[in-house]
């Protein structure tokens, strides 16, 4: 059996505050991957700088950075042997209009309203999923994923625990 692999989901703001998107997301979450984490925060305006400082020079910076804070946002550890890959497609491309246009069943398809509010964000590969997950739950051991936790998550018996949003063991 292959080895799960990890990736960072990101609701935006304006799913999160859309009933109908968030639980539709969600069960396409809690259905296609294991939910390893999840956390529900409001992104400071320095948080998010550091966060995308990647694009810092590009034209949509600031208007990326006024959204991302304008209001909760939900962040999940999500794992599947191709979680990377997986989400991203499930997403869809990360223009709106193409995604509406090429993939109308696409998450972006479906509840994207812009470029900026293309409903989530996916990590782009395995190295920028560690990086992003460790920028947003530092506490989470990578060591103790690949040693201890993998391997149950894989072979179970996990149950998935609906006030947490997340998979646990079950006991």
């Amino acid at each position: 059996m292959q080895k799960l692999q990890l990736s960072l989901a990101i609701i935006k703001p304006h799913a999160v505050k859309n009933p109908v998107a968030l639980s539709y997301i969600r069960n396409v979450i809690k259905n296609s991957f294991i939910v390893v984490k999840t956390r529900r925060i409001c992104l400071e305006k320095e948080t998010a700088e550091d966060f995308y400082k990647e694009h810092i020079q590009k034209f949509f910076f600031n208007r990326l950075i006024t959204f991302m804070t304008s209001g909760s946002i939900d962040l999940h550890i999500i794992s599947h042997t191709n979680a990377v890959k997986l989400w991203r497609k499930m997403l869809g491309p990360t223009k709106v209009y193409k995604a509406q246009f090429e993939e109308p069943n696409c998450l972006r398809g479906m509840f994207g309203i812009s470029d900026t509010r293309n409903v989530a964000h996916g990590s782009d590969s395995v190295t920028s999923a560690e990086r992003e997950i460790k920028f947003f739950f530092p506490e989470f051991s990578f060591y103790d994923w690949h040693t201890h936790d993998e391997i149950t998550y894989r072979k179970g018996p996990i149950i998935f625990n609906h006030h947490l949003f997340q998979h646990v063991r079950k006991l």
